[in-house]
């Protein structure tokens, strides 16, 4: 897990491991992730991404009226230490998994919108809710979808596989790679989204 980043006289700085922790993972070399900082702090002077900006990049992405329901649920992919905001270095990692990760590593993020209350399983009162949230996208694409609670029975039935109740992770990760219809629906949606940013 990622620490704090590092602050000099209150400004945000990159310190060295935070560099070397990004240049790992996220494929760019020093200098890359260096001008990705400066660009990040151009926008978000003190370093950090609160909700409320997170809202406009996504409206840059789909309807304002879909961004203000998908918002919370993108927001919590990005804040790995659930703090309420997002620093660079969240914000680069999840931006490398969704743009360049396997498609093991982007369900893995993707799985963070669908886990409402962050417990590591996805309940059926989850997915409803996270349906309802995008029913709004997902009907723009698809005039004649199903209805809500019809899209997140067959989804949730796709994905609990031993019928326990709940969606693990591994489960979610296996119906969404296996082409289950509407888990791969769903997830490539959540990931187009992502594409508009």
């Amino acid at each position: 897990n990622y620490s704090k980043m590092g602050s000099k006289n209150g400004k945000p700085v990159l310190r060295e491991e935070d560099i070397a922790a990004l240049t790992k993972s996220s494929g760019l070399n020093e200098a890359q992730v260096k001008e990705s900082f400066d660009a990040f702090l151009a926008e978000h002077p003190n370093g950090k991404l609160k909700i409320k900006d997170f809202r406009e990049m996504m409206v840059k992405a789909v309807p304002k009226k879909d961004a203000k329901k998908m918002e919370k649920h993108l927001f919590r992919m990005y804040d790995s230490d659930k703090d309420g905001c997002i620093d660079f270095t969240e914000f680069m990692l999840v931006l490398h998994i969704m743009s360049d990760g396997a498609p093991e590593e982007v369900l893995n993020n993707v799985f963070c919108v669908f886990d409402v209350n962050g417990d590591g399983v996805i309940s059926i009162k989850e997915m409803n809710k996270l349906i309802k949230d995008m029913y709004g996208l997902l009907k723009s694409e698809d005039p004649d979808i199903a209805a809500k609670n019809l899209i997140a029975k067959t989804a949730f039935a796709e994905m609990d596989k031993n019928e326990d109740g709940k969606v693990s992770k591994e489960e979610f990760v296996k119906a969404c790679m296996g082409q289950e219809e509407i888990s791969k629906m769903l997830t490539s949606r959540i990931v187009d989204i992502f594409g508009g940013c």
